[in-house]
């Protein structure tokens, strides 16, 4: 988070207390980034790809994938299911693009050494209300003369999840929308607007959504139990939501940031934190959305494929991309929500599975990641 969005969670006058300490704290969370300086690292090509794969986007930053490397030449992806977010992703949906985001970065890093993956999703079956312990996929290695690099994977090492206010001085083009929806991938449709009308009307409906996931105790306390907050905590679980940085550090140490003021509604922490996340969707500068045709465990899994795609082209465009998932969730107080948003933007009957914001903001910092070694179940 950068220092403004801090100031306005926890209150100048707290940070001002806390600077005249003369404390500071630099330090970075090394062990959780260190996984960034890895990636490529690795002489056995599977492990290669996998070390790129780990750093896709995924939802909560819960990085729910384990896999299997016991048979040569295949990677056999499972969910871990103790990461999976019950109550804002009921049915699994949101976790299953993750999944999808990291078999397409797998399959782009795997090109890059001159090798064709291919995937066979859900080989013992699935289930529609939930992922289970069967496998989600099995990726095949196989070298290929025909494989040819992919542009994008240029962009997986500045890949971020831009959550921060865009610039509202600067415009999203429409020749940039128009690359955007051109790329899609087979399977999807995307659609983009950056008409005035569109983007308030939008801004609104997603600040709606925000609300009442907050509001709702059982999905907000969700986050704020995957809160980490300060280098130890980030270290210790490079997963969830990361609160770390010298600001932070700071904040932690005097008790001026914690889960409990987070849960607290009468707190500035409380407060604060709402006036910080609305600013992001009031600054939306443009919206983007993928569709299916339908909403099988495959079309998730499609829908991932498409999404990480886009946030690497919207990276190479320079462009900032944040998902805003909260009215897509399936349980029942945001069920007036999905089907507004669905009403606006399937055809069909199609399943509206991704939904963000587009603008320009300055580059934020690369998200925790557990190391490659702690996702391998057997190698």
């Amino acid at each position: 988070m950068s220092r403004r969005k801090a100031l306005s969670i926890i209150g100048g006058g707290a940070i001002l207390a806390v600077a005249g300490t003369g404390l500071h704290v630099t330090r970075k969370p090394n062990k959780a980034l260190a996984p960034w300086a890895a990636a490529g690292q690795y002489d056995e090509i599977r492990k290669r790809a996998l070390s790129y794969a780990i750093l896709a986007p995924n939802p909560h930053n819960r990085q729910p994938w384990m896999v299997d490397l016991g048979t040569p030449n295949q990677v056999k992806l499972f969910v871990d299911t103790n990461r999976l977010l019950p109550h804002t992703d009921p049915f699994n949906r949101q976790i299953t693009i993750g999944l999808g985001c990291f078999l397409e970065v797998l399959r782009m890093a795997a090109a890059q050494d001159g090798y064709a993956v291919q995937l066979d999703l859900f080989p013992n079956g699935s289930d529609t209300e939930e992922l289970d312990s069967r496998p989600v996929a099995i990726a095949h290695f196989q070298k290929s003369e025909a494989v040819q690099p992919d542009p994008l994977f240029a962009h997986v090492m500045q890949r971020r999840t831009q959550k921060e206010p865009f610039d509202m001085d600067r415009a999203v083009s429409d020749s940039d929308l128009r690359s955007l929806i051109s790329a899609r991938q087979s399977g999807t449709r995307r659609w983009a607007d950056n008409s005035d009308h569109s983007v308030e009307h939008y801004r609104t409906l997603s600040e709606e959504a925000l609300m009442i996931e907050i509001e709702t105790p059982h999905t907000y306390r969700e986050s704020v139990d995957l809160f980490r907050i300060g280098r130890a905590e980030v270290n210790k679980n490079p997963d969830g939501i990361d609160f770390s940085g010298p600001l932070f550090e700071t904040l932690n140490l005097f008790g001026l940031f914690s889960r409990k003021a987070a849960l607290d509604k009468n707190s500035v922490t409380y407060t604060g934190g709402i006036d910080a996340v609305l600013s992001n969707t009031r600054t939306a500068m443009a919206h983007i959305w993928i569709t299916t045709k339908g909403n099988t465990r495959e079309d998730q899994i499609t829908a991932g494929h498409d999404w990480v795609r886009l946030n690497l082209q919207t990276t190479g465009l320079g462009m900032g991309l944040q998902p805003l998932s909260q009215a897509l969730q399936e349980y029942p107080e945001m069920a007036d929500h999905y089907d507004q948003i669905h009403k606006e933007l399937a055809e069909d009957g199609e399943t509206v599975q991704m939904f963000a914001r587009l603008g320009y903001c300055a580059p934020v910092p690369e998200s925790p990641r557990w190391p490659l070694e702690a996702k391998i179940i057997n190698a």
